[in-house]
């Protein structure tokens, strides 16, 4: 009979928590975020339906490192986003600053359309990004990515329908809190 998938998590766990805590502190430059990430490493793994099998240490702790080295990144890019939204609040005047709740409904939403074009092809998040963010003609954006006009119309299309279905998610989301789904 196998191990249950928890206790090779668990043996995970305990064998290499203190080294990738250790890696993640280096990484970071933080304790507390190295522990909180080591921990939703292995979180991750226990959420996982099927648990990898390692041949040695060696190879449990690359696994641990590309699953915490992308949940840096991640960590990177939702505090790159927090920042730039806050330097946007700052530069508005006071009358204009949106209530708390405001600020985190937006704060979450540019996280999660962060999220979705990092999803992405790299082209198409930039295609989208030029476009929508920096208002440049489909012509501009092709001359940039060195694509044709079309394969921007394609691309900034793509990441429109991940904006839907985010907005979508979303509606459904609000509306199971209103009545019980």
């Amino acid at each position: 009979m196998s191990n249950p998938p928890s206790a090779s998590v668990e043996r995970l766990y305990a064998e290499h928590n203190a080294w990738l805590r250790h890696w993640l502190g280096w990484r970071l430059g933080s304790s507390v975020d190295a522990a909180d990430l080591a921990q939703d490493t292995f979180v991750r793994l226990l959420l996982k339906p099927v648990q990898p099998v390692f041949d040695n240490a060696l190879a449990a702790r690359g696994y641990l490192r590309k699953i915490a080295n992308g949940m840096c990144i991640n960590l990177w890019q939702r505090r790159e986003i927090e920042h730039a939204w806050l330097d946007t609040l700052a530069a508005q005047p006071e009358r204009y600053a949106p209530s708390a709740e405001q600020s985190a409904a937006v704060l979450q939403a540019l996280q999660e359309v962060g999220r979705m074009l990092i999803e992405l092809p790299a082209k198409a998040a930039q295609a989208f990004v030029l476009a929508v963010v920096c208002q440049m003609t489909d012509r501009e954006v092709a001359a940039q990515l060195g694509v044709s006009d079309r394969m921007v119309r394609k691309y900034v299309a793509r990441a429109m329908l991940g904006c839907l279905q985010l907005q979508a998610a979303s509606e459904a989301t609000a509306l199971c809190a209103e009545t019980p789904c």
